[in-house]
């Protein structure tokens, strides 16, 4: 069943490819770009229940639809951006087995214990 589940993650990252290439960025963007949302794991150098909460925020795939979805309603690339950069890289994450975090622990995540 795992192996099912990172196909669908897999399916979803190549997803956040196709909806980029239909902006206009050139390619460069997504590659520098696709890493940023592990920005939010410098909450866990506050304490793990702000940095489960700040992982979890940039990488919940609902956040990321919502912000492409204002994007493409407002018309707005960056938004959109935003959004796709968001999805493709919860999907990345997921492939790899890094899930949503508890509060207590980094490596206590809603797919299993790293």
């Amino acid at each position: 069943m795992k192996n099912v589940l990172k196909l669908e993650e897999l399916a979803m990252l190549a997803l956040s490819i196709v909806l980029f290439n239909q902006l206009h960025f050139v390619w460069w963007w997504f590659l520098v770009l696709f890493f940023a949302p592990d920005i939010s794991m410098l909450g866990y150098l506050v304490n793990t229940k702000i940095g489960a909460y700040s992982y979890n925020f940039f990488h919940h795939k609902a956040v990321a639809i919502a912000v492409g979805l204002l994007g493409f309603y407002l018309q707005n690339e960056i938004y959109m951006l935003t959004g796709i950069i968001l999805f493709g890289h919860s999907s990345f994450d997921r492939i790899l087995g890094y899930g949503l975090k508890y509060t207590d622990s980094f490596k206590n995540t809603h797919l299993g214990k790293l």
